[in-house]
């Protein structure tokens, strides 16, 4: 679906921008499918990083809305709930952040991978709000924010360094050369490490999303079932359908023969094996890259037994370690913000075709 034909299409969208940008000369607005964020660029400190649907000044939250508070008031699919939550969070945002008006200089919105619908929402929106501001537009993909939002927990961090990235799609070892250069060591063959979660979660009836269902059991068990790590090797590549397959094959092997067991101990043994191949791998990279300092990013890093296994890790191995808060290791606006300083910095705008993208190779870069 095109731009031109989303926005005909969802003429409230429209009328909340002019509404909105008619009261607020400017913003940087942050869409996903799951928050809609809404930030500033400042000319006088190019340093500052935003979050939320709100505005960080020195990496400090002046405040923050994530679309599910508003989202609750009514029923419909995601990108309905967008639509009807998109006009008041920026709005809010402007009003409660205490903007200058004549400090905002750009709009970086997520252009992909996710769903459509929403990313489309979010894309219109922020479209229309740079070209009533005059103000440049950002294209940021998704990944690339949540490798980003290391810079959201150190202010001192800087290029080159290793980053772990865990989340529902992606699992990969990555070197980052610069702010906008980066070499993919390994990755998933298979199952992503947030996937893995939540199909171990779904054969213990846990609910959805896997990884808080799993941690959260996990911590009244004991990691004593001798599940698969991971294959083993000379690289840094993760496959999580071994692991995944002997989870299902216990359960059901224990259920068919009438036998008790711990899903506790499931939960426990799960996550130990999940968890232990990504600080590994995280670490080996580090030492062989002559590396200091590992960073990590997505939605499985908020996993407490991860955070508290990759500081042992990285601890034992002299190297320095960065977490971003839990609150922004899943989906959120404010990596999408710190991605897209990075890309303001190095003067990469985006035009008015800019079109959404469901699916982004990582590496690659979508059409804009």
């Amino acid at each position: 679906m095109t731009f031109g034909a989303y926005v005909s299409r969802s003429m409230r969208v429209r009328r909340k921008v002019y509404d909105i940008c008619r009261t607020h000369r400017g913003a940087s607005v942050a869409g996903s499918a799951r928050h809609i964020g809404h930030r500033k660029f400042v000319r006088r400190d190019r340093r500052r990083r935003h979050t939320g649907a709100g505005t960080f000044v020195e990496r400090h939250t002046l405040f923050r809305l994530r679309t599910g508070e508003v989202r609750r008031r009514g029923a419909g699919n995601a990108s309905r709930a967008h639509t009807d939550a998109i006009g008041e969070a920026v709005g809010r945002a402007v009003e409660e952040a205490g903007v200058a008006p004549e400090d905002l200089d750009a709009v970086a919105v997520t252009y992909g991978a996710g769903l459509l619908g929403a990313l489309l929402v979010g894309l219109s929106y922020a479209k229309a709000y740079a070209f009533a501001l005059g103000v440049p537009l950002i294209g940021v993909d998704h990944i690339r924010g949540h490798m980003a939002a290391a810079y959201l927990a150190d202010k001192t961090l800087e290029p080159p360094f290793v980053t772990l990235l865990a989340s529902g799609g992606h699992t990969a070892v990555i070197y980052t050369k610069s702010y906008t250069e980066f070499e993919i060591l390994g990755s998933t063959r298979d199952d992503a490490a947030g996937e893995a979660f939540d199909k171990a979660a779904r054969v213990l009836g846990l609910p959805y999303p896997g990884g808080p269902s799993i941690e959260k059991l996990a911590k009244e068990g004991r990691a004593c079932i001798p599940f698969p790590k991971m294959f083993s090797g000379g690289g840094y590549d993760f496959s999580y359908s071994g692991l995944k397959t002997a989870v299902i094959n216990y359960c059901h092997t224990k259920e068919q023969k009438g036998e008790p067991y711990s899903r506790a101990d499931v939960a426990a043994s799960f996550q130990s094996a999940a968890c232990g191949a990504l600080a590994e791998r995280a670490v080996k990279a580090a030492k062989e890259r002559g590396a200091d300092t590992v960073v990590a990013g997505g939605g499985v890093i908020a996993n407490g037994y991860l955070r508290s296994l990759l500081q042992a890790e990285c601890g034992g191995a002299g190297l320095k370690l960065v977490l971003p808060e839990k609150k922004f290791c899943t989906d959120n606006a404010a990596m999408i913000a710190a991605e897209g300083l990075v890309q303001y910095r190095a003067g990469n705008f985006a035009g008015l075709t800019l079109n959404a993208c469901a699916h982004i190779p990582l590496g690659k870069k979508g059409k804009q």
